[in-house]
């Protein structure tokens, strides 16, 4: 049986049946090309997160906080963290944007995965708190949630006698994932057995600890650990403990850039350690500035630090912030070379037998808005940094209620350039608030802004504390507009 030949009116008429569209009406002649219209930006439609084991202690006590913050979107949502590998139980549900959830746990618990999505997954944010009151691994544990990715830089690691580093693989996914570990030391790659560190196994909807002790034959005290996935995504976080010092979690540094900033250095730290690592073939000559509450200086005697190429300096800053907080601002010593690096700092507060641990890795800007998740109510617990770098920055800051009610309270503050602006959250968390509460971070000019926040639970007299930066978190993408043009249609 013959068919007539499909003629364009019939091809138009046809695909529009197909497409859904009413009606199509062909032009006379293609429109000229005009000015690209910028991407609208949408909120995200799904969200994934993963937090690591949280100790191995048996007097260990955790906090899981998690809040998507309000005015994403409208509509309905979920957003669930549960335990990872076989035991899967539902440890935290979030129900509403703007209103906080919370969840604790006592002993060693296991890693945990979760999503949301709908109105709760744009900027949905989980914060996992642990305190341990004695032994090795004494110390106020606090990390941000992560998301799942393929590559992550940990500058501040160490294989030296006395530490014990461990670095967290967590699978959110439903396919395994197959992971490499590389450490660099101040002469290059660190020695270690061939094989060693290559294709770790991560199953689906599990973690795996790695001690890095266990992946080079040298005793380095200040070591890079590089994590990337040949196959699968993951989360990566790693979990530090110093003999007679402490314990906290080291997040990722933002990825390799000839300028960063680790923010949010206590005022009262007593020992200030920079790890940087240059990835690439070139050699990265560094400046070192201060932004503090009254300008930016540069630390005297340590205006600059080398690092050369695929391996790992590292430069003592013990007077850094001499009684004052501030945030270290690394830009290249010639600014028409920029080499880009990653660093970490290795923060000390108390001294003898009452000192305390934490890391404060190199962090993107706040960007759009930033949320940490676990803030408390105790006197001088939460204290918010935020460093304007380049220009002036207004910003507002959103305490949420409770998780056990209240009100949300917000204000808004202005950082001048060069500078550290440390500021107690708005009265928090609201009018008749209860529990643990988060601080939303939004750009309103200038800028870029960079925050951390700084939690301080003193404990028998050790200074246990714990800093996390706030970064963009991305709950909103670009989304192209789309126009029809049926000129693909003719000849």
């Amino acid at each position: 049986m013959k068919r007539a030949p499909l003629t364009l009116a019939a091809a138009v008429a046809a695909l529009a049946a197909l497409t859904g569209v009413a009606t199509v009406t062909a032009p006379d002649a293609p429109a000229a090309v005009g000015p690209q219209t910028a991407a609208a930006r949408q909120p995200v439609e799904r969200s994934v997160l993963v937090c690591p084991a949280p100790s191995s202690s048996d007097i260990a006590e955790t906090a899981y906080t998690s809040l998507t913050p309000a005015g994403g979107t409208s509509g309905q949502g979920t957003a669930r963290l549960a335990g990872a590998g076989k035991d899967q139980k539902q440890v935290l549900e979030l129900k509403e944007p703007g209103k906080p959830a919370g969840a604790t746990a006592s002993g060693a618990g296991p890693a945990l995965t979760g999503t949301a999505d709908g109105a709760l997954a744009p900027g949905w944010t989980a914060q996992q708190t642990t305190k341990v009151s004695v032994g090795q691994a004494r110390g106020l544990l606090g990390l941000a949630c992560t998301a799942p990715g393929t590559e992550f830089w940990f500058p501040g690691t160490s294989t030296a006698k006395g530490r014990q580093d461990y670095v967290h693989l967590t699978n959110a996914d439903d396919t395994p994932a197959v992971v490499d570990i590389e450490l660099f030391g101040p002469e290059g790659r660190a020695k270690s057995d061939p094989g060693t560190g290559e294709n770790i196994k991560i199953g689906p909807k599990s973690s795996v600890p790695v001690l890095l002790n266990t992946l080079s034959s040298e005793q380095l005290a200040d070591t890079t650990a590089h994590v990337t996935t040949r196959s699968g995504r993951i989360g990566a976080s790693v979990q530090v403990l110093e003999d007679g010092v402490g314990s906290d979690w080291l997040p990722a540094s933002t990825i390799p850039a000839g300028s960063l900033v680790l923010p949010g250095i206590p005022a009262d730290a007593t020992s200030v350690r920079l790890v940087a690592h240059a990835p690439g073939e070139e050699d990265a000559d560094l400046r070192l500035q201060l932004a503090g509450p009254g300008g930016s200086i540069t630390p005297a005697g340590n205006e600059q630090l080398h690092v050369k190429a695929g391996m790992t300096a590292s430069l003592d800053l013990k007077d850094l912030t001499r009684g004052e907080p501030g945030s270290l601002v690394l830009t290249p010593a010639e600014p028409k070379k920029a080499v880009p690096v990653v660093a970490a700092l290795r923060v000390v507060r108390g001294s003898g037998a009452k000192q305390e641990l934490g890391f404060i890795p190199a962090a993107g800007p706040v960007g759009a808005r930033a949320t940490n998740a676990d803030n408390r109510t105790d006197q001088g617990a939460t204290t918010l940094s935020l460093t304007a770098v380049g220009a002036d920055a207004k910003v507002k800051v959103t305490a949420s209620p409770g998780t056990q009610g209240g009100e949300p309270a917000s204000q808004e503050y202005t950082v001048k350039a060069g500078t550290t602006l440390a500021v107690a959250p708005p009265p928090v968390p609201g009018a008749g608030g209860k529990g643990s509460y988060a601080l939303t971070v939004e750009t309103l000019s200038g800028g870029p802004v960079h925050a951390a926040r700084t939690l301080s639970l003193p404990h028998e007299g050790l200074p246990f504390f714990t800093v996390q930066p706030l970064t963009d978190d991305h709950g909103t993408v670009p989304v192209p507009k789309a126009v029809q043009d049926l000129r693909v249609l003719s000849d």
